[in-house]
């Protein structure tokens, strides 16, 4: 009797079988490391965006003597060639940063879902006209019309940027909604709601909106990151006011003031990290609602995790082999020798048998000849 040999325990990875509570499944996000970590990463930023201006311990515009200092006990990220503290300035404008990137994400990714998905559903002259409508917001550029509003209305703020990029942000997220909501209202559970006589709107929420958590998500965030980048180039070249304080202010005035020619790296690298850190922080949240949502990449997150419990390191093009301690799986190691003996001894005899295979060889050549005299 012959048994299916198992060395790796893969078949210790298998869905999951007990029913859990809603609340509980919502929850369960916070299992996945990825989605941990970029929530506690953006978490920390809006901390800092609600008490920044308040725990700040100096004037952010204050002028003082002490210029060009470094980090210090009284000045933790150092001055600028003013005297002004860098800590403070970057605290103040943590705030108009996380505003543009929130509020800009959360307007267009509810235009984007309500064009998209009603399009998507309704079909015939209605998805005709919504199509046409994201079509016709799809071509409008946003750099461009910001720059030129920021000429017009020089006190235009962080909030008009905001809304600038939510109306020209939502049309390639709605068009993909539009098309997976296509797919969606003719699957079985759809058409069921629809014979038991359910509403349109119950469809929409409780039908179709949960199957496009990771998309809508993915929109969010890709708008937010946009955003945040807008605002901090904007800021940085000069075309918003500069009398705000944002990171790309203090970008601004480093650049202005030639600081990496001076060497003071504190000025410029504060600001660069925590736009660094802000994008990884919603990557990270992105890459871990894929993997909550999806089950196929679920499952390969908890197969990689149960490898890495066991002591084997899984390659790609290559046989995971069981690495650890005692006799618990001795089978494949002594199959695999047997293989590679095995191996040998054929290509030695092939080696042996060399010259009578010549000679065979050399033989059907003469005859060859012959025949061809």
């Amino acid at each position: 009797m012959s048994v299916q040999a198992d060395p790796i325990g893969l078949s210790e990875v298998e869905p999951e079988k007990k029913q859990r509570s809603r609340g509980t499944r919502s929850l369960g996000i916070l299992r996945n490391r990825k989605a941990l970590i970029g929530l506690i990463m953006l978490a920390f930023f809006l901390v800092l965006a609600v008490i920044g201006p308040w725990i700040a311990p100096h004037d952010p515009n204050a002028v003082t003597q002490d210029s060009l200092q470094p980090p210090s006990a009284d000045h933790w990220l150092g001055t600028t060639n003013t005297g002004q503290d860098i800590f403070s300035q970057l605290l103040v404008g943590t705030r108009g940063v996380m505003l543009v990137g929130l509020l800009a994400g959360v307007l267009a990714t509810m235009i984007s879902v309500i064009v998209g998905v009603t399009a998507g559903f309704l079909g015939g002259i209605g998805d005709e006209l919504l199509s046409l409508l994201s079509n016709v917001f799809l071509i409008i550029p946003a750099l461009p019309l910001i720059i030129i509003v920021a000429a017009l209305v020089p006190s235009a703020g962080g909030v008009t940027i905001a809304l600038i990029i939510a109306l020209t942000g939502w049309a390639w997220g709605s068009r993909v909604l539009r098309a997976q909501t296509l797919s969606l209202r003719k699957r079985d559970f759809v058409e069921a709601a629809r014979a038991n006589g359910e509403p349109m709107w119950r469809i929409i929420f409780f039908e179709i909106m949960p199957n496009l958590t990771a998309i809508i998500a993915s929109g969010f965030i890709g708008t937010a990151i946009f955003a945040i980048l807008s605002e901090v180039t904007l800021a940085f070249i000069g075309v918003t006011s500069i009398s705000e304080w944002n990171w790309g202010t203090i970008l601004f005035w480093a650049q202005s003031s030639q600081a990496l020619v001076l060497g003071a790296w504190w000025w410029f690298v504060p600001a660069g990290l925590c736009i660094a850190a802000v994008g990884t922080s919603l990557t990270l949240i992105n890459f871990g609602i894929d993997e909550f949502v999806n089950p196929r990449l679920r499952n390969t997150a908890a197969s990689a995790s149960l490898l890495r419990k066991k002591g084997i390191r899984a390659r790609i093009g290559f046989t995971p082999v069981y690495r650890g301690g005692g006799s618990q799986h001795p089978e494949p190691s002594r199959a695999r020798g047997t293989d590679v003996e095995s191996g040998d001894q054929a290509r030695t005899d092939a080696a042996g048998s060399g010259p009578s295979s010549d000679t065979a060889h050399s033989g059907r050549t003469t005859n060859t000849e012959e025949v061809t005299a």
